[in-house]
């Protein structure tokens, strides 16, 4: 399925009830049919009627405690200015009770912001360090010298339907509008952007819910109080159209530092370059649609002990299509130390099958 490009600015309990009926005419040109011939058979769904109004309030009631308001200070001067200071606002999720906050990377501008400090539900703040930063994946984790904390829960992404509820809690447009919270619906799922000439982001979810400069680095929520995405981006024309990071994308990360504490990320150990953009800059080709073209291996490396060679377009990573060298940053992300991963690789136009033992 082909993906479409949007150029962007980055940013920034189930209820019972009775039965509601709705009945759905079939459609010819996008136009209803309404009687004629032999009237054809109309289709009936019978869906749960909510009381949506509670539904809003309890979402609300259960996630706001573990939705933090973040600001920062980034040197900025240079030569010509002088010493100059640069002062920015997001918003984080508390991950873990002893103080770890996930957030976006631009938000504590890509691990350069000198001081970071965090205001909380009831009004209280503190210093934050920052723990570990990706601006390819836009996710960034902090923490606080503080305990019990209210933690969020988080959801299944993977589980996300367009159509399902959604709402975005966060600071837009400054701290004086802090915590304010948004509604729509999920509008769309695995869109991919383009954030600037340079940087795409894939697998994004698409919420009609407001996503405003300060709401980056919150949380996108289902009916259920739990967070499916961290909100990143929003459209630079059009309303309505804003974008999240999956909370799967985020939950090895997540996991990772709460069991030890910190992150490490393994490495396969090969120089890599989008396999089109190979082709495209050498007129040389690989032999494959897509893929990471292998330009070079470290010795005693992953790459180098699975017998991968130089040349090889990595297409696959277990069950994941390979198709740029940024699908390949994200996977990695997922593999953790003592990992053995299949891969599948084209060498000289032919499959042939590897294992990394990471």
């Amino acid at each position: 399925m082909k993906k479409n490009k949007i150029l962007l600015i980055a940013l920034i309990g189930a209820i019972a009830g009775s039965m509601l009926t709705i009945t759905v005419l079939p459609l010819i040109n996008g136009l209803p049919i309404i009687g004629g011939g032999n009237g054809g058979a109309q289709t009936t769904i019978n869906v749960p009627e909510e009381n949506t109004e509670n539904v809003y309030k309890a979402v609300i009631k259960k996630a706001m405690p573990s939705v933090v308001g973040i600001t920062t200070v980034v040197d900025v001067g240079n030569l010509f200015t002088g010493p100059m200071q640069q002062t920015g606002i997001g918003t984080g999720v508390i991950i873990d009770a002893k103080g770890m906050i996930l957030t976006n990377s631009h938000v504590i501008q890509d691990g350069e912001a000198k001081d970071v400090t965090v205001l909380f539900d009831d009004g209280s703040k503190s210093k934050a360090e920052i723990l570990w930063s990706d601006k390819t994946l836009d996710l960034a984790m902090i923490k606080v010298n503080k305990a019990g904390l209210q933690v969020a829960e988080l959801g299944d992404s993977d589980k996300v339907e367009v159509g399902d509820m959604a709402i975005a809690i966060g600071n837009p447009l400054g701290l004086e509008f802090q915590r304010s919270v948004t509604e729509g619906i999920i509008s769309g799922l695995e869109r991919t952007i383009q954030t600037d000439a340079n940087t795409t982001m894939d697998n994004l979810i698409q919420t009609s819910a407001a996503i405003n400069p300060g709401n980056s680095g919150g949380p996108l929520l289902n009916s259920k109080g739990q967070v499916i995405g961290i909100n990143t981006a929003k459209a630079s024309t059009g309303e309505g159209l804003g974008f999240a990071i999956p909370i799967n994308t985020a939950k090895p990360i997540v996991n990772q530092f709460i069991e030890t504490g910190a992150f490490q990320k393994v490495t396969l150990g090969i120089q890599g370059i989008d396999a089109q953009y190979y082709e495209q800059a050498t007129g040389i080709e690989t032999g494959a649609d897509s893929g990471v073209f292998v330009a070079k291996i470290d010795a005693d490396s992953v790459a180098f002990k699975s017998g991968l060679m130089v040349n090889d377009v990595i297409v696959k990573m277990d069950n994941a299509k390979i198709e740029q060298m940024q699908d390949l940053v994200k996977y990695l992300y997922t593999v953790k130390k003592g990992d053995t991963v299949k891969a599948q690789v084209l060498r000289e136009g032919k499959k042939v099958d590897l294992e990394f033992a990471f």
